[in-house]
């Protein structure tokens, strides 16, 4: 589900673009997990949800799902993984960094795409 209605084609996007939406949608899954499972102090929250959205639990998420991505989903993620940046991360490795792009990248071009089921699936066995 898209919340507004352009029509554009997510293959044409840059593969940062794709991870700049793809980070909300990510975080938003991860937002909404922490809510539903627990009612707690809004700052724990976030200091729970940033500890999901860290290019290290990125990419440890991608190492669980990595064999259950289809071919597209393949290319989507490693179109991210291989963009040119710009800068180097503090707190990750730039494998990590780069794998935490490319999750990024797949999720936004599954929202784009308007995968809501394929991104539950993907996003119940990084949770679990």
């Amino acid at each position: 589900m898209k919340f507004l209605d352009y029509n554009i084609n997510a293959k044409q996007l840059s593969p940062l673009n794709l991870a700049f939406i793809g980070d909300c949608v990510y975080e938003m899954l991860v937002r909404e997990a922490l809510v539903c499972t627990a009612n707690r102090p809004v700052n724990d929250l976030h200091r729970e949800s940033v500890k999901f959205v860290c290019a290290k639990a990125q990419a440890a998420a991608y190492s669980k799902i990595k064999d259950m991505l289809t071919d597209e989903e393949t290319a989507q993620f490693k179109r991210g993984r291989n963009a040119k940046t710009g800068h180097s991360p503090k707190s990750a490795t730039d494998a990590e960094y780069h794998t935490a792009t490319g999750i990024e990248a797949l999720f936004g071009y599954l929202y784009l795409t308007e995968q809501s089921e394929r991104i539950k699936e993907l996003f119940k066995i990084i949770n679990e």
